[in-house]
Order: structure tokens, then C-alpha cells, then sequence
């Protein structure tokens, strides 16, 4: 893979170097601690100098991933992989990019920004690793290098749950990285692994903010606990049932740190100040969490009536996509009281569209979690402790431990107002699992693609959910992963296309 100047680019590293030491002399009356260096900014060598420069060189990296559109909003992994599996209808069939998703026949254009985006960010990272590692005059070294590890953990995480086989960034030596081929998904879970092992052993059990001292009431930057997490997750992936278990009991078992909130409070969960949450991106300056915009935008119980001349207002005048009938038909009742599951009542919102004329009024169903366009009120949750009793519960299951895989599903069902478990067996659990993940991480970062598939029932959904959607399309097995855009793949002689693509 050739990195060029859309990956490294050396030249405007030293040229920006340069221009803050022109800076720093101009402003000599300041000390460096005293100038905080732009987030959006690194500045080479400098960086590794003082404390406060290394934090804005993981900031650089947060920044970015948060400002991405990645991540939240109707440009997300989590918007995209709900229309391409079984969780959104598409509304707007006016967005060829939507539609390329919902009927699973997106292309090379279509699928490749996130590959080039996590490549720009890693190089960024590793630059940050080789600088904090060879520095001798950081306190809070093992903070910093800490957090760039998680960092380049999650971004290899997500490029191998979307593209497969990917490429192992770790060094940024131009003359290394502009040869480098796609290596097995099996390599990257390694490095993944690797990563996250020494992010954890760095980290403090405390969130701190940039300083590296203060603890911050934020949870916008990893500690241990969210590098075990990741690490859990990746265990689950990769089938490591025993390890999977015992991070995921080591998060569950973090004390006062991470709660479930109660029954009358999950209408809460994506709060800022949420105890659910173990890591999450904090949308910055004025910005709020875009996933608001993506499902509600302000779309009212029940639309205008439309006063001529005007024209009657419709569901994708306001949103892009809804919920699809067999997500809604996911979420279960309370055996004894018959009352909805809390998740269904509080994540999920419905609008009516009038009759008009010889047109019967319409409902739809939207997603409901986060329900502010107030800067700071809630942040995108990446990681949250509902998903470490699900880990444990699969990992329990897979070793036979059937009374410890119902007791962490009852935990999330109790939560959400539902009746125990009946399931009893190891496919019926593990069955079980799967709905409760689908409902509870419905729209989540790409929760559903990646289970369907490690979980082996992603082609019989998408065979069913494909003639559900009435697209004219047929599903194929090579499209559980995405391609890479054309201008990647002519940037190395090394880098090849997806599968089928």
C-alpha cells in the first residue's frame, strides 16, 4: 500500500514543525505549557517534548474520529450497516448512496472513505507511539502512549470488521508502509490484541482529561476498563471464550465505576453523565450527537397537514431512513404484565402522517436513543457496559456454563422490564444472545453486520431480509465485507480489492 500525501506526508510534518518553532520564538515571553497546541494539529517532533503537546497529539486523533461523521449522524457505520442488514427502511430513494446500501450492492465509491480515513488517523497515531516511546521528558508517558494504543486497536478493529483482511499499520517509515500488502483478518486481531494488552498495562483505572492528571467527569478518553472492553470484544470475535469471559468479568466487576441504570432510567443510557457508558466521543464545541438529527430532527408525533399550495409534508422530508417491521417485531413483551420491553417504549418513536384524501394515514418507527440537540447533553456512546454482560453471557454459553449465560441475560432483561430467559441449551442461548443484542444495539456502530456474520447467520438473514426490501437485488455471500475505493487501490502495486468486488 503506497502512503502518499493523503497518508504521510512528511514534507508539510516538517514545514509545520518549522512554522511553530517560528511561532515559539515570536511568542519567547510564554512557556510552551503555557500555548495549548490545536487538536487538529501535530506538531512533529515537538509534540513529545512537554505533556500537554503529547495529549493534543492523541486529541488530533479523538478529534477526528469524533468529527469524522463516522460515527454518529446519517453518514455513520451505524446508519449504513442498519440499512444494509435488517434494522432500517430506507426513505430517501432520491440518495443514490442510500440505496446502493439497502439493496447491498454498494461499489468500490461506495464503500471505501472509512479505509482511507483510519489510514490518515493511524498514521497519525503511530507517528505518536515512536514519539512518546523515545521520549525521556513526558510524566504522564504511560498515559499518552496508552491511549494511542487503544487508538490504533479500534481503528484496526473497525477496518477488519468492515474490509476483512486489512493492512497492519505500526510503523511510520514511508519506505515500510508504501510496500505493504492486506494481511488475514487473523494477523490483524493479533496486532488488535497485542494493543490493547499494553494499552491496559499503561492506563490509569481513572478517566483523565489531557492534562494526565486531573480525573475527568467525561468519559471521552480511554482507561484500563475501556481497553479490557475492546480487548473482550476482540476475544468474542476471534472465539477465545475463556479470555472473553474473564475481561468482560474484570469491567462488570470495576465497582462503583460502570452501572446499569435502572428500569425507569434507560430512557438515560446515552447521556453524557451516563454510568453505562465505559467509552464514548464527546462532540465538540457546539456540535451534539447526530444521530438526533439522522432519526428525529425535530420530526413531530404527527406531521403537518399540508395547506394548499403547499405540499403535505412526508416522513423523509425529515429523516432518511426508518425502523424495518422485523426489528420491531424483535422486541418481546413482559410474560406476565404484557408490557413492552423499556427498550422498545424508550429508544423507539413513532410519527403519524395524516390521511390526505384517498391516502390512509401511515406510521412509522424511528430510532429513539438520543433525543438532544443540545451541545454536550449526550455523547456517541462506543462501548457500554450492556455489551460486557452479553460477552460474558456468549463466552459462558460457548463453555457450557448455561446458569451463568441465563443469569447475564436475565441482567439485561430484568433491566429492560422483560421476563426470564427461557432458553436452556447452547443453541437456544446462544440464539437468545443475538435477539438481545439485536435490541439493544439496534443502529450502534455496525453491532448488527458484525454479529450476523462471526455468529455464521448472515447469509440466511440477508437472503430473507433482501426479498423483504423489494429492491430487485440478491443478496451474495462476498458482500459481508465492503470494497475499497479505486483511488486506494491504484495508490500500491500491493493492494488488492475485496473479494467479489
Amino acid at each position: 500500500m503506497k502512503f502518499n500525501s493523503k497518508y504521510i506526508n512528511t514534507i508539510s510534518y516538517k514545514l509545520l514543525f518549522c512554522l511553530c518553532c517560528c511561532i515559539m520564538m515570536l511568542a519567547s515571553c510564554k512557556k510552551l505549557l503555557e500555548i495549548p497546541l490545536p487538536a487538529t494539529k501535530i506538531a512533529a517532533e515537538g509534540a513529545y517534548v512537554t505533556d500537554r503537546a503529547a495529549a493534543a497529539t492523541n486529541n488530533n486523533v479523538f478529534g477526528n474520529i469524533t468529527n469524522s461523521l463516522f460515527f454518529d449522524g446519517a453518514q455513520s457505520i451505524g446508519f449504513k450497516v442498519g440499512l444494509y442488514t435488517d434494522e432500517l427502511k430506507n426513505l430517501n430513494s432520491l440518495s443514490t448512496l442510500n440505496t446502493a446500501y439497502y439493496s447491498s450492492t454498494i461499489l468500490s465509491a461506495d464503500g471505501g472513505p472509512l479505509w482511507s480515513f483510519c489510514y490518515k488517523q493511524l498514521s497519525n497515531v503511530n507517528l505518536t507511539i515512536e514519539g512518546v516511546r523515545a521520549s525521556n521528558t513526558l510524566l504522564f508517558k504511560n498515559q499518552w502512549l496508552g491511549e494511542a494504543l487503544f487508538n490504533r486497536a479500534f481503528l484496526h478493529f473497525y477496518l477488519v470488521n468492515l474490509y476483512g483482511d486489512a493492512v497492519i499499520t505500526t510503523t511510520s517509515d514511508f519506505l515500510i508502509l508504501k510496500d505493504l500488502g492486506r494481511s488475514p483478518k487473523a494477523d490483524v486481531y493479533k496486532q488488535i490484541i497485542a494493543d490493547l494488552k499494553e494499552a491496559e498495562s499503561l492506563l490509569a483505572n481513572e478517566y483523565k482529561d489531557g492534562t494526565g492528571v486531573t480525573t475527568a467527569t467525561n468519559r471521552a478518553r480511554p482507561n484500563k476498563f475501556a481497553a479490557k472492553a475492546l480487548l473482550a470484544k476482540a476475544y468474542l470475535y476471534t472465539g477465545d471464550w475463556v479470555n472473553a469471559e474473564a475481561m468482560s468479568t474484570e469491567v462488570i466487576g470495576a465497582g462503583a465505576v460502570y452501572k446499569l441504570l435502572l428500569p425507569a432510567d434507560i430512557d438515560k443510557v446515552f447521556l453524557a453523565a451516563s454510568q453505562e457508558t465505559i467509552f464514548a466521543l464527546q462532540p465538540i464545541g457546539v456540535n451534539f450527537e447526530r444521530d438526533f438529527t439522522a432519526y428525529t430532527n425535530n420530526m413531530p408525533a404527527v406531521l403537518p397537514v399540508a395547506v394548499p399550495p403547499a405540499a403535505a409534508r412526508t416522513f423523509e422530508s425529515y429523516v432518511g431512513a426508518s425502523l424495518t417491521q422485523s426489528l420491531l417485531d424483535a422486541f418481546e413483551k413482559n410474560t406476565a404484565t404484557l408490557v413492552d420491553d423499556r427498550r422498545r417504549t424508550f429508544w423507539v418513536r413513532s410519527s403519524i402522517k395524516p390521511a390526505n384524501g384517498a391516502v390512509p394515514a401511515e406510521t412509522k418507527y424511528f430510532p429513539n436513543k438520543y433525543k438532544s440537540s443540545v451541545a454536550g447533553a449526550e455523547y456517541i456512546v462506543i462501548m457500554r457496559l450492556a455489551e460486557q454482560y452479553l460477552i460474558r453471557a456468549e463466552a459462558r454459553a460457548m463453555q457450557n456454563n448455561f446458569s451463568g449465560a441465563k443469569e447475564d441475560i436475565n441482567i439485561i432483561r430484568t433491566r429492560a422490564g422483560l421476563s426470564p430467559t427461557t432458553a436452556e441449551n447452547q443453541p437456544d442461548l446462544i440464539k437468545a444472545i443475538l435477539n438481545e443484542r439485536r435490541v439493544e444495539f439496534f443502529t450502534e456502530n455496525g453491532h448488527r453486520l458484525f454479529d450476523l456474520r462471526r455468529t455464521g447467520n448472515l447469509d440466511a438473514v440477508m437472503n430473507n431480509e433482501i426479498i423483504a426490501k423489494g429492491t430487485g437485488f440478491s443478496w451474495n455471500t462476498f458482500r459481508q465485507y465492503w470494497p475499497i475505493a479505486q483511488d486506494d487501490l491504484l495508490s500500491g502495486t500491493n493492494l488488492i480489492q475485496t473479494a467479489g468486488y
